[in-house]
């Protein structure tokens, strides 16, 4: 046979020896270039736990070269095995597993003695990245369940009814595109019509050996890897079918069991879906920590499936709140602080409510950076009632072309597309992220949320978008949402059902706890007179509706304590609401809110309580 490829390599874990083969110009049973490892090779003593599983095939021809003494014991490499024949396989892939005992990208890891990869010699394979893809398509000549079907046959396919014949893999977008408007003309909807171009170009065209396919049947995810190039192939009534070769695992993995964000991607209606994002999760399935960090140890590759399953699994935690952060707060108790560090991790959207002043939006960016680890994981809006859904997560907008300076509407993220994007990226979904929204209750929050109303109760699915077409979106599970509620001007009333059943709501009134007794243990921390918090509940005693108490962060700003800053932050700020509140009952603010009035009322309380001595009364 003509040998075209030059001979490759490939390293043994731990910096062990090099084992060599050479790449075949005819194909497996699978479809993939078949390869042949030489005699002579080093192979791996024993295999990881999850080989048997995830690379059935690999594992069989292992075992069987193994008992018939085609990889046997051998004194040239001490604690390692030897190949003393040439054994031909049906992949790089399966090349690879054979010696490593383990599952393995046979077009990256086997490479030239200058260290360039398998794939470059390839016409429809690549040396990038491996991506990771799901397929839905019914098998067209048979009322079996198409995935049964492929995972019998090891292959995979995506029907193309009216695709013409003779559509190569390769095939650029913009000639695809042309080639289903002629075809599909007035058969489908133009919408219908996009989604086919995009599907058709990724099998052939995006998919490429060594890429992860999944198929999602009966409740589990079952898993494989492409080993050949796509074909187009006529189905037994004559319709056009695209197909490519898998190898696939020889289980299926609980969808109960997957990961959130996993879950997500499998909900969404598309025929071929691109699950690249999520691949390290793919990766990880039916591996131990353990293992995957021996793994990891063991290549050289920093970018192995092993790192990306590593990095993909660690945990999304919350620190507990400790006694430096109630200090920092000024609340009465550690427990409240730990209570609504669970609610949001439970719920994961909450809003403090209540009266003007009682510290709702600092309390929400001080705990949310606490828990954040950071502000750099914070990001606070501010509703009011201009705000849209095209303020909030992406609308066109007019911008200016840098290149030509021309203004155009383009399509433009708002902060929650731009926070949700951050928090889902690969290597940031341990990480929490939090989006404070300061006065919810003042826009049109059907409006604002449009279709996201839904993720915020069903955070495991997805829904396709109103602006960018063909999107599915999902909000990642490491963001959280505060909102900010004030409830003097009775907005709170304007919240319906279905968003008081999507959030938590805790309340922040001056009537109790943490926001009751927050001032005098401020003035009390600050070594200040406690007349401010006398005054203040003196105050709050006199207003009989409790959504228009004040709260106490009026009086714990700088210019309060300053020379006449109490009588001027009480005119100018305080009265006026109380004015407001009272407009057209003819009461007499002064004379019922000034500190004239409340400093002879808290004085006339303190009297019977004192003697001449300043002891209270009844003692010797």
């Amino acid at each position: 046979m003509t040998e075209e490829y030059p001979e490759f390599l490939l390293r043994l874990p731990r910096g062990g020896p090099m084992a060599r083969g050479r790449l075949l110009t005819e194909k497996g049973t699978n479809g993939s270039q078949k390869m042949v490892v030489l005699a002579g090779s080093p192979a791996r003593s024993d295999v990881v736990p999850s080989f048997p599983v995830r690379m059935p095939s690999s594992h069989r021809l292992r075992e069987q070269l193994r008992e018939e003494g085609t990889i046997k014991e051998t004194t040239t490499w001490p604690g390692w095995l030897e190949v003393v024949r040439d054994v031909e396989c049906n992949s790089p892939s399966a090349a690879a597993e054979i010696l490593l005992g383990r599952s393995a990208n046979g077009w990256l890891e086997w490479k030239t003695a200058d260290g360039r990869p398998l794939a470059d010699f390839l016409e429809q394979a690549s040396a990038g990245p491996s991506r990771a893809w799901l397929v839905r398509d019914p098998d067209i000549t048979s009322i079996s369940p198409g995935d049964q079907i492929w995972r019998s046959r090891d292959r995979v396919t995506l029907a193309a009814d009216r695709l013409r014949p003779g559509v190569s893999p390769g095939i650029s977008k913009e000639r695809l595109r042309v080639i289903v408007e002629e075809d599909y003309e007035s058969a489908v909807a133009y919408s219908q019509k996009a989604r086919f171009v995009d599907e058709f170009h990724a099998f052939l065209s995006r998919m490429r050996l060594g890429d992860t396919v999944c198929v999602f049947s009966g409740g589990e995810l079952y898993v494989g890897e492409i080993t050949g190039n796509a074909e187009q192939i006529a189905s037994e009534d004559g319709r056009s079918v695209l197909r490519r070769p898998v190898e696939w695992a020889s289980e299926g993995y609980p969808y109960d069991e997957l990961a959130e964000e996993l879950q997500q991607k499998l909900n969404t209606g598309h025929d071929l879906v691109d699950l690249t994002a999520v691949k390290g999760i793919i990766d990880g399935l039916w591996s131990s920590d353990a293992e995957l960090e021996k793994v990891a140890e063991e290549s050289t590759d920093t970018s192995g499936i092993a790192i990306q399953a590593i990095v993909a699994r660690r945990e999304l935690e919350f620190p507990q709140p400790d006694e430096a952060l109630r200090k920092k707060l000024n609340v009465h108790h550690l427990e409240w602080l730990s209570e609504v560090r669970d609610l949001l991790w439970d719920e994961r959207q909450l809003i403090f409510y209540g009266p003007p002043g009682t510290g709702k939006t600092y309390l929400a960016q001080e705990l949310a950076e606490f828990l954040g680890g950071g502000p750099e994981q914070v990001k606070l809006v501010q509703f009011h009632p201009s705000y849209a859904y095209e303020d909030f997560f992406e609308g066109f907008r007019p911008r200016e072309d840098p290149d030509t300076h021309e203004v155009a509407f383009r399509l433009t993220p708002g902060p929650l597309r731009e926070l949700a994007d951050l928090a889902g990226r690969e290597g940031n979904r341990h990480i929490p992220y939090f989006l404070i929204i300061d006065e919810i209750n003042r826009a049109n929050l059907a409006k604002v949320f449009g279709e996201l109303y839904f993720l915020l109760e069903y955070r495991k699915k997805s829904v396709r978008l109103t602006y960018s077409s063909g999107e599915d979106f999902a909000l990642p599970r490491n963001l959280f949402i505060i909102g900010t509620m004030n409830t003097a001007d009775r907005s709170i009333a304007l919240v319906d059902a279905a968003m008081r059943r999507r959030f938590a709501f805790v309340e922040l009134s001056p009537g109790t706890e943490p926001t009751s007794g927050l001032l005098r243990r401020w003035l009390e921390d600050e070594e200040k007179d406690t007349e401010p918090a006398d005054l203040l509940d003196a105050l709050n005693a006199r207003i009989d509706e409790a959504d228009f108490r004040i709260g106490p962060s009026y009086l714990m700003k700088p210019g309060v304590y300053r020379e006449g800053g109490l009588e001027r932050t009480w005119r100018t700020k305080i009265l006026p609401l109380l004015e407001e509140h009272h407009y057209g009952e003819g009461v007499d603010i002064e004379k019922r809110y000034g500190l004239a009035a409340l400093r002879t009322s808290v004085a006339a309380r303190r009297g019977p309580e004192m003697d001449d001595t300043g002891e209270g009364p009844g003692r010797p």
